[in-house]
């Protein structure tokens, strides 16, 4: 009689981990390809639309590329978090919180304007660092459960950020919810074409220094080894609380930039819709990139293309924007099946039956 089994592998070959993200989102893909199939519409046509609209002009590829930035920035927030086993579902109350604060140092009349942008970073990444810190010290010291307190923190975040939009910061001209625009000194510099900002460069400049941080130094080691076994660690001398609390300041201070990145490279004020669901996006992000910081980066540009061709797609076919959401939503589920491979090998064995 054959039966199956499952065998854990002593390590995981490189290649397996190189192909696994892509071929997750193909199998995605795939899967989905029905659903554009039943939506009556052409799958290789509306396919076509999704991807390669994004390519068809430079302002096109502009808005690709700042499109990902944000999405970078989240990714690289849960991707460090998770490492420590701090499971960040809160990336996108980091963002908002990040967000109102470059929105109110880039309004300050008092400040020097030289200040302004590097003063909007800081005060981002302070604000999503101790917005991440609520909910990783109560896991370290009560033992609450970090996956709802950091969901639960989105939704205070957001009413706190809806309540200054509808009070303080309403505009009094126009009375639209929407908070002061920063000062002019305080918005990014334009590096390339019309809207190629300098958050973009510097989302890809964070991916690699968190991948040096994580690979080449004694807290990145510290992390990851906490994150694979928390009593080996102990043992080993590593304060489990204290590195968590770290990776968590780590993870909230990097969605904060994202937030940065929305007021000081886009939108230039707060507005009630400023995170579009990047946070969450993130989780998926970093998942497809197998938690590496440098694999988030075309994981990031992935999920951009699929956003910004949703439109063109729907247009042009007929298929509904929300095909981009599913998408998103399959490539995560057939990346999590899929890493089970990377940790266990199917195995085939014979076994004799006996015959009475």
């Amino acid at each position: 009689m054959i039966r199956l089994r499952l065998e854990r592998r002593t390590d995981t070959p490189v290649w397996m981990q190189i192909v696994l993200p892509i071929a997750a989102v193909v199998l995605a893909l795939l899967i989905c390809s029905v659903l554009v199939a039943m939506a009556g519409a052409p799958v290789l046509d509306a396919y076509s639309y999704l991807f390669l609209s994004t390519f068809q002009t430079f302002y096109d590829v502009q808005d690709t590329l700042v499109k990902a930035s944000p999405l970078i920035w989240t990714g690289l927030a849960v991707a460090v978090a998770f490492r420590a086993k701090f499971w960040n579902i809160g990336a996108e109350g980091q963002l908002i919180a990040g967000a109102m604060a470059s929105a109110f140092i880039g309004q300050r009349a008092f400040l020097p304007e030289i200040t302004l942008i590097p003063l909007m970073l800081l005060g981002a990444m302070a604000a999503g660092a101790a917005w991440a810190l609520i909910p990783a010290l109560l896991k370290v010291k009560l033992k609450v459960d970090d996956v709802v307190t950091t969901l639960l923190a989105n939704s205070i975040m957001l009413y706190g950020l809806m309540a200054l939009l509808e009070g303080p910061w309403k505009d009094p001209v126009s009375n639209y919810p929407n908070s002061p625009v920063i000062r002019e000194a305080a918005q990014f510099p334009i590096l390339i074409g019309d809207t190629l900002h300098m958050g973009v460069a510097i989302s890809i400049i964070a991916a690699i220094i968190v991948w040096w941080l994580m690979e080449r130094t004694t807290t990145g080691f510290a992390i990851k080894a906490v994150g694979a076994n928390p009593q080996a660690a102990s043992y080993a001398g590593f304060s489990v609380g204290k590195v968590m609390l770290t990776a968590a300041a780590i993870s909230g201070a990097l969605a904060g930039l994202a937030g940065a990145g929305e007021v000081g490279g886009i939108r230039y004020q707060v507005v009630s819709d400023v995170s579009s669901g990047y946070g969450y996006a993130g989780i998926v992000i970093a998942t497809l990139a197998d938690l590496n910081p440098l694999g988030v980066i075309p994981a990031a540009l992935f999920f951009a293309v699929i956003m910004n061709g949703a439109d063109a797609m729907s247009r042009e076919t007929g298929v509904p924007v929300y095909l981009a959401n599913v998408i998103q939503g399959v490539a995560l589920l057939t990346m999590v099946a899929g890493r089970l491979f990377t940790l266990y090998r199917l195995r085939i064995t014979r076994r004799e039956v006996a015959h009475g």
